[in-house]
């Protein structure tokens, strides 16, 4: 996964991600739109969208790893110590079920 400082350190390497085929249109507000052409004219190895869509990668990459963990009372595996950790009931194992899902219809059509 790819944090905020990595990507503007990929972008000064002029590395891309490859992209999927499907499109979601997205209005910014007039500040972020120039905020996005700034960065466009500071990296013109990137386009727009290519900043855009490595902005929200870098952005929900950062949003999953700050989704708070709630212990649940079932243990779903043990540690290499021998020690239980318990099953995750918080929106984090949430996120993660639904991103599976949404990957698996995906791969259906």
């Amino acid at each position: 996964m790819t944090s905020l400082r990595e990507l503007i350190q990929n972008w000064e390497a002029k590395a891309s991600s490859p992209l999927t085929d499907s499109a979601i249109p997205v209005k910014l507000t007039r500040k972020d739109a120039a905020k996005v052409a700034a960065l466009a004219e500071m990296y013109p190895a990137r386009t727009q969208e290519q900043i855009i869509t490595e902005l929200l990668t870098a952005a929900l990459h950062e949003l999953e790893t700050t989704l708070p963990y709630i212990q649940g009372d079932q243990i779903s595996t043990f540690d290499e110590l021998g020690d239980p950790i318990y099953e995750d009931v918080g929106p984090t194992s949430q996120f993660v079920r639904l991103v599976r899902k949404h990957l698996e219809d995906s791969r259906q059509h």
